[in-house]
Formats: C-alpha cells, sequence, structure tokens
C-alpha cells in the first residue's frame, strides 16, 4: 500500500451582512429538503462526484450505496440543517424531470454553519447552479441565525476554490487528508465524507 496525501483548504465566510440568492436559468428549480429525498440527493451526489478528484479523496463518493450512506450519515448529524440542504430540478413533468445538484449544510460544533458537499451533474454544468445553490444554503444558515459558514475543498479543484472565493469565502487552514491505496489506482482520480467537497461546477 502507498499512501497519497491530497491537500484541502478549510474556508471560511461571515454571514453578518444581508446576503441575496441569485436566480436559477429558466427551467431550473430549487426544491427544499425532505425525508423522502435522501436517496435523490445521494443519488445526485454520486453522479456528480464520481468521476472527480473527491472521489478519491472520499471514496464513499465513487459509489451509489456509499453516498446512500454518505446522506444518512449526514441526515443524522444533531446539527443538520434542512433549510441548508436543497437540491435543483430541471423540468415538471415527470417524463421530463431530471434532478441536477444538491448540497447540505449543518451546524457545526462551534455553532457556525457548515457546507458539507456541493455537486453538480456534468451535463448541468456551467450554467451557474453550484453558485445559486451556494447562495441558498448560506441564506439558509442565515435563517437559523449563523453568522459565519465554512466549507473544506480539494486543493486541486482550482474551479472550485477560485468559486468559493467569488463567492466570499476566505482560505482559513490548510489540511491534508491521507488516502492509502495501490499506486497504481491513484492515476486515475475517481470519489466517506466526514466535511465539504465540490464537484467541479461553476
Amino acid at each position: 500500500m502507498e499512501s497519497t496525501y491530497f491537500k484541502r483548504f478549510r474556508m471560511d465566510t461571515d454571514l453578518s451582512a444581508a446576503r441575496c440568492v441569485r436566480p436559477l436559468l429558466p427551467g431550473y428549480r430549487f426544491v427544499a429538503w425532505n425525508d423522502s429525498l435522501l436517496d435523490v440527493h445521494a443519488r445526485t451526489k454520486h453522479r456528480s462526484f464520481r468521476a472527480e478528484i473527491d472521489a478519491r479523496v472520499f471514496p464513499c463518493l465513487g459509489n451509489l450505496e456509499g453516498c446512500r450512506r454518505l446522506m444518512r450519515e449526514i441526515q443524522g448529524k444533531p446539527g443538520f440543517l434542512p433549510e441548508a440542504t436543497w437540491l435543483v430540478a430541471w423540468g415538471h413533468a415527470p417524463e421530463d424531470l431530471q434532478w441536477c445538484a444538491t448540497i447540505q449544510g449543518i451546524v457545526d460544533k462551534s455553532c457556525g454553519g457548515s457546507i458539507q458537499n456541493v455537486g453538480v451533474v456534468p451535463e448541468h454544468r456551467g450554467r451557474g447552479l453550484g453558485t445559486c445553490l451556494i447562495d441558498q444554503a448560506l441564506a439558509g444558515f442565515q435563517r437559523h441565525g449563523l453568522r459565519r459558514a465554512s466549507l473544506e475543498v480539494t486543493a486541486d479543484n482550482w474551479r472550485a476554490v477560485r468559486l468559493y472565493q467569488r463567492i466570499g469565502f476566505h482560505r482559513t487552514k490548510t489540511v491534508y487528508k491521507v488516502v492509502d491505496a495501490p499506486l497504481q489506482e491513484l492515476v486515475v482520480p475517481e470519489a466517506c465524507l466526514p466535511s465539504s467537497s465540490f464537484a467541479a461546477i461553476s
């Protein structure tokens, strides 16, 4: 076994100022959390992350059962916050409905908001869905009375880092995630997740 170290940034943002939620493009809509949507979040998460570097950093993201387990763990956390947990859907008729993006939020032990995952499925990237989802989650944290929010992102996911910076997150800490795997398997970036991740979106 060879160990590989992945650099990750902790990023924070201040929630004391008023924020607006940017509107989704026509045809898309936000879908609020309810327990019946747990599997939809898991499937959308899997489709978003399975071919991304975070599926290597956190192997549960690389398979559907792992994503289901992760969603159950997030929902079961004492600080799970439905107001910061959303899906984006496209279409209304059952035959047209597509689940496009997902985000989850919790209140952490220091009483701040913590974004757990942001994922957009590949065929719906480049349409601002990730930005709108983050806005929606941050608004949920604010409605809950929280004054700050944080996330972690893999440093090599530079598109995610730049997007978070544009939204107002600032890097506050660098951490390293150790992954033990055969060396030959580490060449291909395929992705359980204790903090946050971000599937190459814009």
